[in-house]
C-alpha cells in the first residue's frame, strides 16, 4: 500500500509544516510552492491531503486560500489546526555582526503585517519584500550571504536554513496564533486522539440575485431561530463587480444534524447559493514541531 501524501505550503520548515508534522508525524509530507498550487494538488488527486493556512489572529483571513475554495476548488476541510505563532529576526552568520545594517527584510506578507511596529520602529524605511512563505524568505537569506538581507520566520526556519537569529519574538502582539486546514477530496473528517470538543461547519452563501433588502438578516435569522452558535461570518467580494460578495460561515454544528440540514434547506428556498466545506474537529498545538 503506498504512503499516504501530503502537500503543504513550504518550503520545508514553514510554519504550515510544522502545523503539518503535528497531525501528520507518519505521513510523506510534499513540500508545495503556493496555496494554491496546494490546494489544486489535493483536488486533482495527486496527494491525499493538503494543508494550508486559512486566518490569523492578527492579520485575518487568508484572502488567497478562501477565494480559491469559492472560486475554483472542489475539496473538504477535514480537520483545522490551531498552532502558536512566534517571529524572528533571521540572518545569514556572516552577517551576524551587522544586521543592524540590513538594506531588505524577507518574508510572508501575514508576518510582515505581524511585526510592523518593530520594523518601523528598528529599520524605519528599509524595504519589506513578500516571499510565498516565512521558510522560502529563510531559504532565500541563506542562498544569499553577500547581502545583507534579513528573513523572520520561525526557530525551525532558522535551523534548517543556517541562519541565525539575531532578535526573538518580534511579532508586535503576544496572541499570535493561525488556523491551518487540511482539505481532501472525501467529505470524511480526521478522526485521531487530540482534537476538541466542538466540531464545526464552514459554509459559503451567495445571496440571492435579486438583491432584496434584508437578505443578510433573513440568512442570519435562519441560524438563529435554530440556536446554531456562529462562529464567524465574513464577506469577500464575488469578483463580478463592485457590491457583489459572497459570505464565509463557521457554524459550531455538525452539518449531520437535523438542524443543520433544515438550515441548509432554509437558505435554498430563499434564493442562496450554499457551499458547504464539511464540518471538521480542531486539533490544537501547544509549541512549534520540532525541527528534523
Amino acid at each position: 500500500m503506498s504512503t499516504q501524501q501530503v502537500a503543504y505550503l513550504g518550503p520545508e520548515a514553514s510554519f504550515t509544516h510544522l502545523a503539518s508534522k503535528c497531525l501528520f508525524q507518519h505521513k510523506q509530507l510534499v513540500p508545495i510552492r503556493t496555496i494554491p498550487e496546494a490546494i489544486e494538488a489535493v483536488a486533482s488527486g495527486k496527494v491525499d491531503n493538503a494543508v494550508v493556512p486559512i486566518e490569523n489572529a492578527l492579520e485575518g483571513t487568508v484572502p488567497l486560500t478562501i477565494d480559491y475554495l469559492f472560486h475554483e476548488a472542489d475539496v473538504y476541510v477535514i480537520a483545522e489546526i490551531l498552532a502558536p505563532i512566534e517571529q524572528h529576526l533571521m540572518v545569514h552568520p556572516d552577517n551576524e555582526k551587522r544586521w543592524e545594517d540590513i538594506t531588505t527584510v524577507y518574508s510572508h506578507p501575514h508576518a510582515l503585517a505581524q511585526c510592523h511596529k518593530f520594523l518601523y520602529n528598528r529599520f524605519g524605511k528599509v524595504p519589506l519584500e513578500q516571499s510565498t512563505s516565512t521558510a522560502a524568505a529563510a531559504k532565500f537569506v541563506s542562498e544569499n550571504e553577500q547581502a545583507c538581507i534579513a528573513a523572520i520566520g520561525n526557530t525551525s526556519a532558522a535551523t534548517e536554513y543556517g541562519l541565525k537569529i539575531v532578535e526573538h519574538n518580534i511579532h508586535d502582539f503576544h496572541f499570535n496564533h493561525t488556523r491551518f486546514f487540511v482539505l481532501s477530496q472525501k467529505n470524511k473528517s480526521i478522526q485521531q486522539p487530540g482534537h476538541t470538543d466542538q466540531i464545526k461547519t464552514t459554509v459559503m452563501i451567495t445571496l440571492p440575485k435579486d438583491d432584496r433588502s434584508g437578505a443578510l438578516h433573513q440568512v442570519l435569522s435562519v441560524f438563529a431561530w435554530r440556536q446554531l452558535n456562529l462562529s464567524k461570518i465574513e464577506s469577500r467580494p464575488l469578483k463580478t463587480g463592485l457590491g457583489q460578495y459572497f459570505f464565509i460561515i463557521d457554524v459550531l454544528e455538525d452539518e449531520r444534524t437535523p438542524m443543520m440540514v433544515g438550515a441548509v434547506e432554509e437558505l435554498k428556498a430563499l434564493g442562496c447559493e450554499v457551499k458547504s466545506l464539511g464540518s471538521y474537529n480542531t486539533y490544537e498545538t501547544e509549541t512549534e514541531a520540532p525541527a528534523d
